[in-house]
């Protein structure tokens, strides 16, 4: 005999009990029915859940990837934007050169035979930039090594040029371009007759006459060569300016520097006179250029 369960319903107190034999499989096929189905929506509820989260994580990524390319094109304009830079720096130092007659310099591109695509600025932007990542990462690359490689031109080429302007700054520092001392020209540089002899000679310097005491100052900056008496000088001072200049000052009453002492333009360095071969107070001045008397009104300014 099959083996049954009877279930019992009971609607209410006055209703007539419900009686309904069912058979043992069917109980207990319906109970693991339910069991599995309890325990597949627990595991679908569980993966919903999972996936819910790495929906949100992936969300996540995509917004730091998309912060990050974003990144990597301002950095790639900033690289567009130096390289634009460099080329006004290039046209900068080329005007330099020309104003300072100067050789121009070679450009890396000029003996490395650089190429490339249209001269156009990199604009990764352009489109969907998803498939860009490379190109986008390979563009930086090569402009940061082509700003390298410009870079160290340009450096060395501004170091030549201010190494220039430096040279060029220091002769005219001394190069003596002012008065050496306040008075009247009495005795140009040229040939003239001597107040002593009466014969033609060469005056290979020009005489300043003012009261004897005037502070005589130094025209350029230099080193004191020689600063003593010297025949028909009398008291005389020589200073080397360098690059083949030198000035003499002669028949001075007193002088204030002595061999080896530095001095600036400005710095005074003797007082007017009436020693040596002189017919009355005055500085006799003299310009030598490599050993050569020049008249010294060609390098007066003022």
């Amino acid at each position: 005999m099959k083996k049954r369960y009877t279930i019992m319903i009971l609607p209410d107190e006055t209703a007539k009990v419900r009686k309904y034999r069912v058979p043992k499989k069917v109980v207990r096929f319906a109970i693991a029915s339910a069991v599995l189905f309890v325990l597949g929506l627990g595991y679908l509820i569980t993966d919903y859940f999972g996936i819910k989260g790495m929906v949100g994580e992936m969300e996540k990524l995509r917004m730091e990837t998309r912060q990050q390319r974003e990144q990597l094109v301002a950095f790639a304009k900033s690289i567009d934007d130096l390289q634009g830079e460099m080329g006004r720096l290039r046209q900068f130092d080329m005007k330099l050169r020309v104003m300072a007659d100067l050789d121009g310099v070679v450009y890396p591109e000029q003996i490395m035979g650089i190429g490339g695509e249209n001269p156009e600025p990199f604009n990764p932007l352009e489109g969907e930039i998803s498939f860009q990542d490379k190109t986008l990462v390979d563009g930086m690359v090569a402009g940061l090594e082509r700003l390298k490689v410009e870079t160290d031109v340009q450096e060395r080429s501004f170091q030549e040029l201010v190494e220039y302007l430096e040279d060029q700054k220091s002769l005219l520092a001394s190069t003596p371009s002012i008065w050496p001392v306040k008075g009247w020209l009495t005795s140009s540089f040229g040939y003239r007759t001597s107040p002593f002899t009466g014969r033609r000679e060469m005056h290979k310097g020009i005489d300043v006459a003012t009261r004897t005491g005037t502070p005589i100052i130094a025209p350029a900056d230099g080193i004191v060569v020689f600063s003593g008496r010297e025949g028909g000088y009398g008291n005389m001072l020589l200073i080397d300016h360098g690059y083949g200049i030198m000035t003499r000052y002669g028949h001075c009453a007193s002088l204030e520097v002595k061999k080896g002492d530095k001095v600036k333009r400005g710095d005074v360095v003797a007082k007017v006179g009436n020693t040596g071969r002189s017919t009355g107070p005055h500085l006799h001045y003299e310009v030598a250029v490599n050993g050569v008397a020049v008249n010294p009104m060609r390098y007066i300014l003022n």
